[in-house]
């Protein structure tokens, strides 16, 4: 199975790569239309600032390969907000895949700390990726904006506010948490995806 990682200005691809490794898989990072349009499955990883990795996007013309992808692509983190409408942050107009608009999170109490970091439960689990994952279980968040609960939502999480830890329309499928670093839960929903 030829698995491939966008490559583009985000960072942390490499900690999705050991991830895919540990699970047998030789990911290949690539911004090549050609590898990313044949390969099997297509992980859209990523950490940065969602205007910059859309402008970014756009000049390379990966905007539109993306786009055209038939096969099961798997968003993580900025990754699930640049498949959405619009990002509140920079004010800019994303890929369009999911019928979402990103927010930034806006502290309620002087307690609540932006970014969301740390470990937090998912609930309302749905579809072929959560197979085997029960509600309530804990998956690892760093992110500052977020997608709100809207129709293609697949799993949900809380902070501040109920907001979307999961996305899934067509063959896109996305997560707000770090699966490669959400330990057996993350392996669980990788292992999925790559059965899909």
């Amino acid at each position: 199975m030829e698995v491939a990682v966008i490559k583009y200005n985000a960072g942390n691809i490499y900690s999705v790569e050991c991830a895919l490794r540990r699970l047998g898989i030789n990911p290949v990072v690539s911004d090549s239309p050609e590898v990313l349009s044949r390969a099997d499955k297509v992980l859209f990883p990523g950490v940065g600032e969602a205007s910059s990795a859309m402008n970014y996007l756009r000049t390379h013309e990966l905007d539109k390969v993306i786009a055209d992808l038939t096969q099961p692509v798997l968003g993580i983190c900025i990754g699930l907000q640049l498949l959405c409408n619009h990002s509140e942050e920079g004010n800019v107009d994303c890929l369009g895949l999911f019928d979402a608009d990103v927010r930034r999170f806006v502290p309620q109490t002087h307690g609540q700390k932006i970014p969301h970091m740390g470990w937090n439960t998912l609930h309302n689990l749905q579809g072929p990726l959560f197979k085997g994952v029960a509600e309530d279980s804990y998956v690892y968040f760093v992110h500052s904006y977020y997608a709100p609960v809207v129709a293609d939502c697949i799993a949900e999480s809380n902070y501040i506010t109920p907001f979307c830890a999961a996305l899934h329309k067509n063959n896109f499928y996305a997560t707000q948490f770090h699966v490669e670093k959400s330990g057996a839960v993350g392996v669980r929903i990788l292992e999925n995806f790559l059965a899909l």
